[in-house]
């Protein structure tokens, strides 16, 4: 029994975290490829390496996957101290490279010199498709404004599905249920956002993140655009321009009558918290929610206007209305926060009516036994203690959208 313990320890030491072993890069200049500092690894790596996230076989393990910082063109690499082949027979390790090669298209260097040669031809990269908007954003470390772009583009766009495929790597280690989409389908749009930079005196541009919207038909004649995938790389995260995409995004739909309202599939909390921000920040602007309005109410003139202006849903206008009421409250007179929240919590209060409503319906038909499970489960005390829990919840999310208006 000892030995196979002994057996099982030497066998553990090969195992590696496999969001520790691979290294992503992108990579500007030649020295950034040594240095550690330009090196990020992902959030997730469960979709190639199991649940456990773990590869086994190898000590020392490092996954290399560094892409040109502009048109992305790929150094993969798999670099190991020792295998277990070397001291164990019948042992198989995990095949680290074939799980790779799944989700990187072909055409990546496996050679340094071959990725460099490379490096020096990103000056002839330029961003894809048409220029929607450019904004600055200040860079502390450089002590300047550096100048980003957004851009929509076609599948149709020359070079352009080739960089798409490598860009959509990245969404297998930052998107917990990620997939690949199928781009042959005309009904999807791309938004990219690119940073603007210079190289020995010449202008270039490096991949900051992008955006994926499938346009769903309305009938009879409207499309509702569904965002599907977002995601700004790690490099780039927390600097606005999530923001910024959102923002111009929506702009953009908002320019077409065609287009009923936007919503996103399966939006993640962060997705939340942003679409919150930028939303209650293009609603300011219209009259419908002024100061005195919101006291009144959510009112059908605020659903009407937030759709026909900014294609926003009544559920998220009202979602706003809550928040920009909550900016005009004062939470510290009693008599006006209880307005507040029991505006709040009517709008909360929807699905336990629902419940109520069903339950009605089933006493016709439920055994008394099968009633009474449904009954307990409505408890009316229960009911009250979930409802200020949830509220106590959405206040705390609405104080995170407007402490970021507030530093915006």
């Amino acid at each position: 029994m000892a030995g196979v313990n002994e057996m099982e320890k030497k066998l553990a030491e090969y195992k590696c975290d496999t969001n520790q072993a691979t290294c992503l890069k992108l990579v500007r200049f030649p020295e950034d490829i040594e240095d550690e500092s330009t090196t990020f690894h992902p959030e997730y790596s469960h979709q190639l390496f199991g649940d456990d996230e773990v590869a086994f076989g190898y000590k020392g393990l490092q996954i290399q996957l560094y892409y040109t910082a502009g048109n992305l063109s790929t150094l993969f690499k798999v670099k190991y101290s020792a295998k277990v082949t070397e001291t164990f027979d019948c042992v198989e390790p995990d095949d680290v490279e074939g799980k790779i090669r799944e989700i990187i298209p072909p055409g990546f260097c496996c050679n340094t010199d071959d990725f460099i040669t490379l490096l020096e031809k990103e000056a002839n990269f330029k961003p894809f498709g048409s220029l929607l908007h450019t904004y600055k954003v200040h860079n502390v470390e450089e002590g300047a404004d550096l100048t980003y772009q957004i851009h929509k583009v076609d599948i149709s766009c020359p070079g352009f599905r080739e960089y798409h495929e490598r860009l959509q790597t990245f969404l297998m280690w930052f998107i917990e249920t990620a997939s690949f989409i199928d781009v042959d389908d005309d009904r999807w749009d791309f938004f990219l956002v690119f940073e603007k930079y210079n190289k020995d005196g010449e202008t270039l541009y490096a991949t900051v993140g992008y955006m994926t919207v499938y346009n769903y038909y309305v009938y009879p004649d409207k499309t509702r655009p569904r965002v599907s995938q977002m995601l700004i790389l790690p490099p780039f995260q927390g600097e606005g321009h999530g923001a910024q995409l959102l923002e111009t995004v929506h702009r953009f739909y908002c320019n077409s009558p065609k287009v009923q309202d936007i919503t996103a599939e399966d939006p993640s909390e962060n997705y939340v918290k942003l679409r919150d921000f930028v939303l209650v920040k293009l609603c300011m602007a219209l009259p419908s929610f002024s100061t005195e309005k919101l006291a009144q109410g959510f009112s059908e003139e605020m659903a009407v206007e937030a759709r026909e202006k900014l294609k926003i849903n009544k559920k998220h206008a009202r979602r706003v209305y809550e928040i920009l009421r909550l900016r005009n409250t004062d939470m510290s007179d009693e008599e006006k926060a209880r307005e507040f929240r029991l505006e709040v919590k009517k709008r909360l209060f929807g699905p336990y009516r629902k419940n109520q409503r069903e339950l009605t319906k089933m006493r016709k038909c439920l055994r008394p036994e099968e009633l009474a499970s449904h009954i307990s489960q409505m408890d009316t005390r229960l009911q009250h203690e979930e409802l200020e829990k949830s509220y106590q919840e959405v206040l705390a999310e609405y104080r995170r959208v407007l402490e970021r208006l507030a530093q915006a």
